[in-house]
Order: structure tokens, then C-alpha cells, then sequence
């Protein structure tokens, strides 16, 4: 990561989803108390500044930093945080190959919910922080209001995934893996799938709910539902899956061919 000054200006534009009233992940509750954090990237510079916007917040607490992955992946072990800000490209391990670490957690214990910083052209990086288990995804020129509104939106159970980066990124990298639908879609019942398709479209709950003609808390419900029938961490798992279980065909909207009812 370069180039960034030590003020958290000029850190890249956040890959947002709308108000949050996206579901997170079936089973996650914010802290009680601030979020603490992990701030990893190769560049001192870039930490502090990082580390000095987040710390002005009195809902966070940065608690540690790391110059390079395997730092990462043995402080959030240590201080158990409850959000990793992590780099890609850095030195001894990648950031990568620590977020599939990192995000495995150990017996026991709730796994760090991990937000990558990247650029947008980036995209085999994404592609792979995704697979990885990745919730999000920072853009390196984010003004200091869309890193805050990221870290609270991930430390509180959701996903950063924006229809801009569904169509663009899931599809092309769904492309290279054949599809093979898991047995766990069968548990779904039609109107799930119908959910389903609309999140891997990148609709929010919101969105969705205008689209069926349904009641916003109904949404939820289903969103909550498939994710937990299918075994899922957060609505960008199920973006994924829905791509590479060949229900959405990449390059196409997976929103085509729903309809109200």
C-alpha cells in the first residue's frame, strides 16, 4: 500500500452498501463496548494515520498494528479484536493468505471479521481476499467519514458489498470455477432462493423488499434463514455461492427474472 498521507485523507473510497439495514451474518451481535481493532499494512505511515483516526472515535479502540501478515495473524490470536484492517501486498505473508487464517479463528472463539484495503484495479486480489473470508473492502482514497461508517458497519456484523462491486467482481471471479450447486440449496425454500438471487444482486434488504412486495423485517427473516440454512458467515458468502453454484450465470443481472408478487 502506498502513497497514503498520515491524516487519513486521501485513503480510498469505501465500497459501501446503503444504510445498513443490510443483514449481517445469522447470529452476530455488535460489542458491548468500543470495537477494537487491528490496523495491518507494511507502511508505518500508513498505521499511524489509520490508527489516529480510528482512535479519535470513542466507539474504537485500536489495540494492536502489524507490518506484515504473519504479525497479523499472531496479534489477532493475542488480542482477540473484533475488526482487522488488513493490507494485501506485504512482506513475509500476505495479507491474503492472513485473512484465511485470521478468519478460520480457533476453537471456541468468534473469528476477527476482516476488512481488506485495496484498490480498486486490484481485482485478482479481491477476488481472492473473498474466497479467503473477507467482509469488506476499503478503498485506498476513502475520505475519513467512509472509513469510519466501513469499520461500524463490518464490526457490527454486516457486509461492505456494494451493487458496483457484485456485478464487477463476483461474476468475473465465480467465471473461473465450474459450477457446482451444494446440496445445502435444497434446504431453501422458493421464496428463499428468490432472496437469494436479489442479494447476489446486489439489492439491499430495503431493495429487496420493494422488489417482492414484501415487509422489510420479512426480508430479514429470509435473509437470516438462508444464511443460516446454507452454512454462511455474511451476504458476501452468499453472493459467492450463488455464482458458483451456477444459480446466477456470470456477466448476467442476477436480478433478471424476478418479479413482484
Amino acid at each position: 500500500m502506498t502513497g497514503d498521507p498520515p491524516d487519513g485523507t486521501g485513503l480510498g473510497r469505501a465500497i459501501l452498501p446503503d444504510p445498513p439495514d443490510s443483514a449481517g451474518f445469522a447470529g452476530t451481535t455488535p460489542p458491548d463496548g468500543p470495537l477494537r481493532l487491528l490496523v495491518v499494512d507494511d507502511q508505518a505511515v500508513v498505521r499511524l494515520g489509520f490508527t489516529a483516526l480510528l482512535d479519535s472515535q470513542d466507539d474504537m479502540s485500536v489495540v494492536g498494528s502489524a507490518g506484515d501478515g504473519q504479525q497479523a495473524v499472531r496479534l489477532a490470536a493475542r488480542l482477540n479484536p473484533d475488526v482487522v484492517l488488513m493490507d494485501i501486498r506485504m512482506p513475509v505473508l500476505g495479507g491474503i493468505e492472513a485473512t484465511g487464517i485470521i478468519t478460520r479463528g480457533s476453537p471456541g472463539k468468534a473469528p476477527p471479521r476482516v476488512l481488506v484495503l485495496t484498490t480498486f484495479d486490484l481485482d485478482d486480489y479481491v477476488y481472492d481476499a473473498l474466497r479467503a473470508g473477507a467482509s469488506g473492502f476499503l478503498l485506498k482514497d476513502a475520505t475519513p467519514e467512509e472509513i469510519l461508517h466501513a469499520v461500524r458497519v463490518v464490526g457490527g456484523g454486516e457486509a461492505l458489498l456494494a451493487p458496483a462491486v457484485t456485478q464487477r467482481l463476483i461474476a468475473e471471479f465465480a467465471a473461473r470455477s465450474r459450477p457446482v450447486p451444494p446440496p445445502e440449496l435444497d434446504r431453501l425454500t422458493p421464496r428463499e432462493r428468490e432472496v437469494l438471487l436479489l442479494v447476489a444482486g446486489g439489492l439491499t434488504n430495503a431493495e429487496i423488499a420493494e422488489r417482492l412486495c414484501l415487509a422489510g423485517q420479512t426480508v430479514k427473516s429470509h435473509v437470516s434463514s438462508l444464511l443460516f440454512k446454507l452454512e454462511l458467515r455474511d451476504r458476501v458468502q452468499a453472493v459467492i455461492l450463488a455464482y458458483e453454484s451456477g444459480m446466477v450465470v456470470p456477466g448476467t443481472d442476477a436480478r433478471d427474472g424476478i418479479t413482484r408478487t
